[in-house]
């Protein structure tokens, strides 16, 4: 048998060596998200599914593969990026991961052509099903946790914005949306970034009042539309089917249309006269006893909601409260948000 060139060989045993690393790459991305799957999301069908994906490559990593390793003389192996050194959140690990694994398949899709056909359509086809799977649980666990939520700040001007929200995040609160009217849209960009930072770092959901752009420039996890905003379906098209989408509601008829339109949770009011809706005639408690027996969706009580009148409105049934002045104008924050959770953490 004639000897393999030099040149050949050293071309395959690169070849080897890029397969390898991205076959190790995926895999170990996939374990990360089957975990994520198993314990974060206990969901069975996900994680099966994870793991045949992960077993596939297992397939093809072969032993004349592996043999092609040589970890000392990889000069990756010492490379390293600040963005690498930390994660916020458990869904920051996730997506992180899902990136990781979609990147390295698009890899063993490319050089996969020039060792094994079946292998590059393979490697290309999970990609695309990663793609799919990665809106599905990282949607998965937004909207688990906005049904594990209670309170609900919504943001008013303020000289100290982030100040406020932070204290506010100490105490608790699950959701923060920051709405603002009037401000110029370079302001507004720069305090959605920093307040969705700050939300994650807290584990804190993040929603974007009305604007659908801001929501998606800075990745938030949601935006909330009022009656006269976007149709709910141009809302995903702009953000895709991970974010949260939110309506208010006022009446039976605008809680049929979120239902009809599939909002992901809605508000549910004015309880109480309030300025944030101005000439906006009070629902009272009977629209709230209404979403009770009519809501299939997670839903906020809104309006007028403070420390005087949460208990009526946990009482008539509210899972959960949005506030705004009653935390926004509190002397301490922190306090308010705790106080409020109380209502909905029964010892």
């Amino acid at each position: 048998m004639n000897p393999v060139p030099i040149a050949e060989e050293h071309s395959q045993k690169v070849l080897y060596r890029i397969l390898d690393a991205n076959l190790d790459r995926a895999r170990e991305g996939l374990r990360i998200i089957e975990e994520w799957c198993r314990f974060g999301l206990n969901d069975a069908a996900l994680t099966g599914q994870i793991k045949h994906l992960r077993q596939t490559l297992g397939q093809w990593h072969s032993d004349e593969i592996r043999q092609s390793r040589d970890t000392p003389g990889d000069p990756g192996t010492t490379l390293s990026h600040p963005q690498e050194q930390r994660r916020d959140t458990l869904q920051t690990v996730v997506q992180v991961n899902c990136c990781r694994v979609q990147e390295a398949l698009r890899v063993l899709e490319e050089y996969g052509k020039l060792y094994a056909a079946d292998m590059a359509n393979g490697a290309k086809q999970m990609r695309y099903q990663l793609y799919t799977l990665e809106s599905q649980l990282l949607g998965h666990g937004l909207r688990q946790r906005l049904a594990q939520a209670h309170t609900y700040l919504v943001t008013s001007p303020h000289d100290h914005l982030l100040t406020v929200v932070e204290a506010a995040l100490k105490g608790g609160i699950d959701i923060v949306q920051y709405r603002e009217k009037s401000a110029d849209d370079e302001v507004r960009l720069e305090l959605a970034g920093k307040m969705k930072s700050l939300c994650h770092q807290y584990n804190a959901l993040f929603i974007v009042n009305d604007r659908v752009d801001i929501a998606a420039a800075v990745g938030a996890d949601g935006v909330h539309l009022g009656q006269q905003d976007l149709p709910m379906a141009a809302a995903r098209s702009i953000l895709g089917p991970r974010p949260l989408v939110g309506r208010s509601t006022t009446c039976p008829a605008e809680m049929e249309r979120a239902i009809n339109e599939g909002a992901d949770y809605i508000g549910v009011g004015p309880v109480h006269a309030t300025p944030t809706k101005p000439g906006k005639a009070a629902s009272g408690y009977e629209y709230v006893r209404y979403a009770v027996d009519h809501a299939p969706m997670p839903w906020f009580a809104i309006g007028g909601i403070d420390l005087t009148n949460v208990a009526a409105a946990r009482e008539a049934g509210a899972p959960g409260v949005a506030i705004v002045r009653a935390i926004m104008q509190a002397e301490d924050a922190t306090l308010a948000t705790q106080t409020f959770n109380q209502h909905f953490h029964a010892p």
